[in-house]
């Protein structure tokens, strides 16, 4: 870490430890939490087919149920989903906080199978799910709710005999991830969406035919001060926090959702949890 990171981060925390209090802190920890924006882009281009415009897709991530984020809050997120009416939902990992401590039972299976895209459901493992010896147990949860797993493959989307293609890495920090393989046998003419969970992974997939890269991770940083920005991201999520990013050498667009859940504190402050709802325009 640098001197100007350094003294950026010093200065955060110490304004945050001085602002995070009383009413603040309530709002921190009980109001901003729950408060849900419901970010919407629209993603134009030439070789999106003309049957695909007004598209919808609806990306969730990083809903860490078990640490402050329960069931109840799941079933409000699940509904307003649901009402977006979504063609496809993709999910971009970390689905509860700590696997191997985590209260499974067939609530979550139900509540995740209730949603519907007629285009399909699909995921991809975060570094949570990896963690806490998680990998069969929730892959087994999301085959049961209709999702199907991404995991250095891809998958096409048909639509009136036109197609798009949606791929998707194994998590980059406790997964092995290999954009090779999951471009294998590609159409590169294609219109390519890439779920990775990590956003900083971007670096690599700008190299690669693929237009528009979908992520998480980050948390938008969770708690966030005027004009200091977020004071801490996870690994892979350090160059790309949150919102749209493009790049000079590469067509790829990337969008950083924010996130539902919390995690390593139960926190958020200028930084609504999100919801993304992407649509598709032919240009």
């Amino acid at each position: 870490m640098n001197r100007r990171s350094f003294l950026k981060k010093l200065f955060g925390s110490t304004l945050a430890l001085i602002g995070i209090s009383g009413g603040t802190y309530y709002y921190a920890r009980d109001i901003e939490p729950k408060a849900l924006n419901i970010h919407t882009e629209t993603i134009k281009s030439n070789i999106i087919p003309s049957t695909y415009d007004n598209f919808r897709i609806v990306q969730f991530s990083d809903t860490h149920i078990g640490f402050q984020y329960t069931l109840e809050q799941f079933t409000e997120l699940i509904t307003k989903i649901n009402d977006l009416n979504p063609d496809l939902i993709v999910f971009t990992g970390d689905l509860v906080d700590a696997p191997d401590r985590y209260n499974w039972d067939n609530n979550l299976t139900e509540l995740l199978d209730s949603l519907k895209a007629p285009y399909g459901k699909y995921w991809i493992y975060g570094n949570h799910d990896h963690g806490g010896y998680g990998t069969d147990i929730i892959k087994n949860v999301m085959d049961e709710a209709g999702f199907q797993l991404l995991q250095n493959t891809h998958q096409l989307i048909e639509k009136n005999n036109d197609r798009i293609l949606l791929a998707g890495i194994d998590d980059v920090m406790l997964g092995r991830p290999n954009l090779n393989e999951t471009l294998e046998q590609a159409n590169p003419d294609l219109f390519t969406i890439l779920l990775a969970h990590e956003p900083d992974f971007a670096d690599i997939a700008k190299k690669y035919p693929i237009d528009i890269q979908l992520s998480g991770h980050s948390h938008g940083g969770q708690v966030r001060l005027p004009l200091i920005g977020h004071l801490y991201t996870p690994s892979y999520a350090e160059k790309y926090v949150q919102g749209k990013y493009t790049f000079d050498s590469s067509d790829l667009v990337l969008y950083v959702n924010s996130g539902i859940g919390t995690t390593r504190v139960p926190y958020r402050f200028l930084c609504k949890p999100e919801i993304h709802v992407y649509t598709l325009k032919n240009e």
